[in-house]
């Protein structure tokens, strides 16, 4: 185990665009969730993604909160797929979702998702046709109904990031919350080897794993991060760090530290709880090294 520390940074720098980047080659993310009981949490993830320097960022939602999104969020596209009669996601036809997927470089899916079983069927049919050059995040909904899919998810050994909390790694695991919090970096280490995916297990210290075996640990940006929303933001802070052409572990590495830290500049300037989720957005440029 090693410490997700100054260090570590230092022999994993941050890589900088460079000569005359275009928004295409900086990087493109896809993020695909929302429901009409949950219609902003995408665009938080959306905002993350390009707020760590990922060049295009494009949503897909449901047609109840899409233009709401488009309206909110001008900097990215919107994309209407189906929606199912409890506002989630229903990908029938799916051509208009593989049509995005085949033009982006990392593709989140789950923030804002509720249903279990509706995030199941997307992860399922995004499973059954990986594409190669696509690496994928599964965060909330999709990540928990991911518990019985690793057989399904080979198709992106190597290129797939699972961001669980503790309920959601239970989930994975197939065991109680408290097996979770009694070994979580072993826990950990099993889904990351288990599914080929780098995997954070997030909570008041991160652990974050990979196949291979190496583990990082994060200390924690603070207590004022276990908030609504925090959870996309970091979804699309690692989604973006992917997009622009990090390795997963690296990326996570960087993507749990910049939102941690985000967490604790907050905590210094507003105070150790009461800020949002939606505030840690403008923090993260700054902690982007120049």
């Amino acid at each position: 185990m090693v410490e997700l520390d100054a260090a570590w940074r230092a022999a994993n720098p941050l890589p900088q665009p460079q000569g005359e980047a275009t928004k295409n080659t900086r990087g493109r993310v896809l993020c695909v969730g929302g429901a009409r009981r949950v219609p902003g949490a995408l665009r938080l993830t959306a905002e993350a993604a390009l707020r760590v320097g990922a060049g295009k960022a494009r949503m897909v939602t449901v047609p109840s909160v899409a233009l709401m999104l488009g309206a909110l969020f001008p900097e990215t596209a919107v994309i209407a797929v189906g929606e199912d009669e409890a506002g989630e996601i229903a990908l029938e036809p799916a051509e208009p979702l593989f049509r995005e997927v085949d033009r982006t470089d990392a593709l989140v899916i789950g923030p804002g998702m509720i249903d279990r079983q509706a995030a199941g069927r997307l992860v399922v049919r995004v499973a059954a046709e990986p594409r190669e050059k696509v690496a994928l995040l599964l965060d909330a909904a999709a990540c928990a109904a991911a518990g019985a899919l690793a057989d399904e998810l080979r198709g992106y050994a190597g290129r797939l990031v699972l961001t669980p909390h503790g309920g959601e790694m239970a989930e994975l695991c197939d065991c109680d919350a408290a097996d979770i919090s009694a070994d979580p970096e072993g826990k950990a280490l099993d889904v990351a080897r288990r599914y080929g995916a780098v995997v954070a297990l997030k909570g008041a210290r991160t652990w974050i794993a990979a196949p291979d075996g190496r583990v990082l640990r994060y200390a924690g940006g603070g207590i004022g991060l276990a908030t609504g929303g925090s959870g996309d933001v970091l979804a699309g802070v690692v989604g973006g760090l992917l997009a622009r052409g990090l390795p997963p572990f690296e990326a996570t590495g960087w993507g749990v530290w910049l939102h941690g830290e985000a967490g604790r500049a907050l905590a210094a300037s507003v105070g150790p709880v009461g800020f949002l989720a939606g505030e840690l957005l403008p923090e993260l440029p700054k902690l982007l090294p120049r």
